[in-house]
């Protein structure tokens, strides 16, 4: 990656029983093309934890995008969806105008893995503006269904958008790419790939290191380039990154919580809504509705 014009640490944040590396949004840079919040969830074992569920909790005006590198999660929402997600597949679920989903440890694992480690991303993509209040939707991808190839001793996986002539079958709403990018050999590789890219371009460091301009780059670091095309590194024996971006909104996008538009009174609705427990806009979940997330308080004087 060439004319890198800003790297972002992860900082640890509480999300539910355990901690997570929190990647986007940063108070300099609020979102990569349409992406604009990026959790780094584990790795952590499931011994360690008397459960890793996630309450029912809402979301408005983006699609979630869950992808796990360890572990299964069972997924549960008010449009009556159930999936379990394992390592290389994708959740893919919109919220639109609201959704309420769960996050649960698989009760198979409970019983018959607990030395089983949970790790991977959890991504928000936020939506046009025309489509911010469209109905929500669920899409579960199969591993099998990721387009994936090797390409100058590197394998790459498309796991969400288009790049290099190919297209995922996550069912995107705007131009964006996300690609898983690995280095399994025991020798430096090369990989330039800026004419294959378009937008605002970002670099996650999963494990090992890159080199780009001299400079080296460790785990948990997100390079941001100041041009998507100018993308050419060199990756370090098992090395796995992660490039996503695409094209930018022309209207600003804030976040209050789980909800995310491009109007501040739209938020507040939500918020609202959430509060009172308003389950025209937030309907409850199937199976799932004894109990949920509460608003967050306010932060302390």
């Amino acid at each position: 990656m060439s004319n890198i014009n800003m790297v972002i640490e992860e900082r640890a944040t509480s999300i539910g029983p355990f901690l997570v590396g929190r990647l986007l949004p940063f108070r300099q840079k609020r979102a990569v093309g349409p992406f604009v919040f990026i959790d780094h969830m584990g790795p952590i074992a499931v011994k360690e934890h008397e459960k890793l569920d996630i309450e029912p909790h809402p979301h408005i005006g983006l699609s979630t995008l869950t992808y796990l590198f360890e572990g299964a999660i069972m997924h549960r929402d008010s449009i009556g969806s159930l999936a379990e997600i394992t390592p290389g597949a994708v959740n893919w679920m919109t919220a639109g105008k609201g959704v309420l989903h769960s996050e649960r440890m698989p009760e198979h694992i409970r019983e018959t893995n607990p030395d089983m480690v949970m790790h991977g991303l959890q991504i928000w993509v936020a939506l046009p503006k025309e489509l911010q209040e469209m109905d929500p939707s669920f899409t579960h991808i199969s591993r099998e269904d990721i387009p994936e190839w090797e390409q100058n001793g590197v394998k790459i996986k498309l796991i969400a958008g288009e790049a290099f002539g190919k297209k995922s079958a996550v069912p995107v709403y705007s131009p964006l790419y996300f690609l898983e990018i690995k280095n399994e050999s025991d020798e430096k590789r090369n990989v330039n790939i800026g004419n294959d890219l378009f937008g605002e371009s970002g670099l996650y460091i999963l494990e090992g290191s890159i080199e780009a301009e001299g400079n080296r780059y460790e785990p948990r670091n997100i390079l941001i380039a100041a041009n998507s095309k100018l993308c050419n590194f060199d990756m370090a024996a098992h090395t796995t990154v992660y490039i996503f971006g695409g094209e930018p909104f022309p209207e600003e996008r804030f976040i209050m919580w789980n909800f995310v538009s491009s109007e501040r009174e739209r938020l507040e609705k939500a918020k609202l809504d959430w509060i009172a427990q308003n389950h025209e806009s937030f309907p409850l979940i199937p199976q799932d509705d004894k109990a949920f997330v509460p608003f967050p308080a306010p932060p302390a004087k």
